[in-house]
């Protein structure tokens, strides 16, 4: 983890509040506090204007207003002024966010800002030598930005932006946790209000409780299939109810991390006891002390309305497992054998890959680490290839120690390093070809075509690890755990109990190797060297200052059909080491959105010569031509690729 420097916050804080209040955001951060008293006057003024009771969404929404007084309220209509808490980063984005932040010449970032080393770690012998390779360029190891902003960063009530999609996973310590472009994240590091549509609340009430093979996972995998992947656009998805209390915290976060998925700004959890356990045990149990004392602030009111409610029964909910090639085709585990037979999907399992930033904590492992536990005392190994991803340094530490990364090892799996990896492409896949039609399954989040290995003929499910641990053993889509016999070598027939595991280690957690770097003293001596000929870093140059003249006649690039997600628009794997190059990176542009034009892809016509070309061609034939047709002074967008106008359906 890379901390950047900070000013001095001022909190205006009562005598009496301040002996009980003053509470680091963090253990690496002991000069910046946690500020429960303004969250707490800001949701008071706001809900005296409103006069009516506020879902949990809005009370820490609204309670970062930058003027509660003053500023127009209308859930899907008026945009919010905010004042987020902190920033984070991935060492992929981080890259293009950090030159903006260079070329605004402040000293200092005005809000606490991490950069989290995960993306760039390519997945291909096993953790110490991937990770060993990674080092030749920078310093990673520490884990999966959303799982280390879990273990250090989020708290209940925080508003965080990250620039990931996946940022929502700290809603599952109650935070407002939403990924972001660069460019708003620079503006959060220069001090500068971030603008935020005021979102729509939906919610989801939890009935009953989560029990056997029925894991968290199960819950957003079946939102996923109600809401599809854009149901949740501008709005919070809001848990509540009873059932709330039979998960766990990391479990909330599996939830709130797969949000994403569906279109959702983000998801939150209202503050329990799990969150509270999870905090002490992460050494923050001064922050659950003093959440304990605004719990008022991170509920949600009695009485509060959603614009839209989903209910969920956990115990009847089943296990389930949803793709290929989307998150939310879903289907119950007991049924996906007959569907993919239908379907002409391959049913054997090529490789189970456990882990991600959505199914890593020390419950999923000693959950998976149970069933590979019954599999080998009858002498069965996986009959797929079997991969495992650490969140953490912290997770990987204890899973060794607590002998659960023995367990996955002696089972067939291969322990890869604390990173991203396969989930976001980071996978140098050597089993099957380019264009070989294959299945594979995942406790990741993402599942589109090409996503994980960039082979097209990938069939990627995504499913719970103790389900994907399962269907390792019995090497095909065709098996459900609840009714279905694994045979061992000795010709036995067996079933597997339904997995356990424990929510935390008794022993508390062995953080493993320290990787955090502390920022400079005096950071304002650090000078910044790119090469001019780098394919990987390029400094931007400033826009020029708007003349005040409205932009006419504009040409349309392209017009999106159909799903358009972060990977269609800006595809990950290979094109990661881009990110910090606008011009390289540039050439991926919309490469994976579909025309509605012509229904094709990367083919979009140059409404200049009539031509059809690639998405990116087109958008730097049109720069070159800036004075033709009203495109004058159009100039590039400063995080995503080059592109003039795109209008999404």
């Amino acid at each position: 983890i890379l901390a950047l420097g900070t000013g001095v916050r001022r909190f205006h804080v009562s005598a009496a509040f301040n002996a009980r209040a003053k509470v680091a955001m963090s253990h690496f951060e002991p000069g910046s506090s946690i500020n429960y008293e303004k969250l707490h006057e800001n949701v008071s003024i706001v809900r005296k204007r409103l006069n009516r009771p506020l879902t949990l969404s809005e009370k820490i929404v609204y309670g970062h207003l930058d003027d509660p007084a003053g500023q127009e309220i209308d859930r899907g209509r008026t945009y919010l002024r905010l004042r987020p808490d902190r920033v984070a980063m991935q060492d992929a984005t981080a890259q293009m966010a950090m030159l903006q932040f260079i070329s605004s010449g402040l000293p200092k970032v005005a809000v606490p800002s991490t950069i989290h080393c995960d993306h760039l770690i390519e997945a291909q012998i096993g953790g110490a030598q991937d990770l060993q390779r990674a080092k030749i360029v920078y310093n990673p190891g520490s884990g999966i930005i959303h799982q280390i902003i879990l273990e250090n960063y989020a708290y209940p009530g925080v508003m965080l932006i990250g620039t990931d999609s996946h940022t929502p996973n700290g809603g599952g310590l109650g935070g407002i946790c939403i990924g972001v472009g660069g460019a708003d994240a620079v503006d959060v590091m220069a001090g500068i209000p971030w603008e935020l549509k005021c979102p729509k609340v939906i919610g989801v009430r939890l009935t009953g409780t989560l029990s056997g093979w029925t894991s968290s996972k199960d819950v957003i995998l079946k939102v996923a299939g109600i809401l599809t992947v854009k149901g949740g656009t501008g709005a919070i998805v809001e848990y509540h109810g009873p059932g709330v209390d039979s998960i766990s915290c990391t479990g909330m976060a599996t939830i709130c991390n797969m949000g994403a998925e569906i279109g959702a700004t983000t998801s939150v959890f209202p503050y329990n006891h799990r969150m509270r356990t999870y905090l002490e045990k992460t050494g923050r149990g001064d922050i659950a002390s003093v959440a304990d004392t605004f719990k008022e602030d991170l509920v949600p009111d009695e009485g509060c309305e959603y614009d839209q409610t989903i209910e969920i029964n956990l115990s009847e909910l089943k296990p389930h497992i949803n793709g290929p090639f989307t998150p939310d085709l879903a289907h119950p585990v007991s049924e996906i054998g007959a569907v993919a037979k239908k379907s002409g999907w391959p049913l054997e399992v090529k490789v189970g890959l456990i882990g991600s930033c959505t199914n890593s904590s020390y419950e999923d492992m000693g959950r998976a680490a149970s069933l590979a536990k019954q599999a080998l005392d009858k002498g069965l190994k996986c009959k797929s290839q079997f991969t495992v991803t650490p969140g953490s340094e912290q997770i990987r530490a204890t899973i060794e120690r607590d002998g659960y990364a023995k367990i996955l090892t002696d089972v067939g799996g291969t322990v890869l390093a604390n990173a991203c990896g396969p989930c976001i492409g980071q996978w140098d896949r050597r089993d099957v070809k380019k264009g070989e039609k294959n299945t594979i399954v995942t406790s990741f989040n993402r599942n589109f075509t090409a996503r994980n290995d960039a082979n097209p003929a990938t069939h990627a499910f995504v499913t719970s690890p103790e389900i994907v641990t399962a269907l390792a053993l019995a090497g095909t889509l065709n098996f459900n755990p609840e009714t279905d016999y694994l045979t061992a070598p000795n010709g036995e027939k067996f079933k597997l109990n339904p997995p356990t595991g424990d929510e935390l280690p008794s022993r508390d957690f062995d953080p493993g190797q320290d990787t955090y770097q502390h920022p400079p003293a005096e950071g304002s001596s650090v000078k910044v060297d790119v090469n001019p000929s780098s394919t990987r870093l390029q400094l931007l140059e400033p826009f020029d200052k708007w003349d005040g003249k409205d932009l006419v006649d504009m040409r349309i690039l392209i017009k999106v059909k159909g799903k358009c997600t972060t990977d269609h628009i800006s595809a990950a794997g290979p094109w990661l080491k881009f990110r910090g190059h606008l011009d390289n990176i540039s050439n991926n542009l919309l490469i994976g959105a579909v025309n509605v034009e012509n229904n094709a892809v990367n083919k979009v016509k140059n409404q200049l010569t009539g031509e059809f070309g690639g998405v990116p061609d087109v958008a730097r034939f049109y720069k070159v031509r800036l004075n033709v047709g009203g495109l004058k002074n159009v100039r590039s967008c400063n995080y995503l690729p080059s592109f003039h106008v795109l209008h999404p359906v």
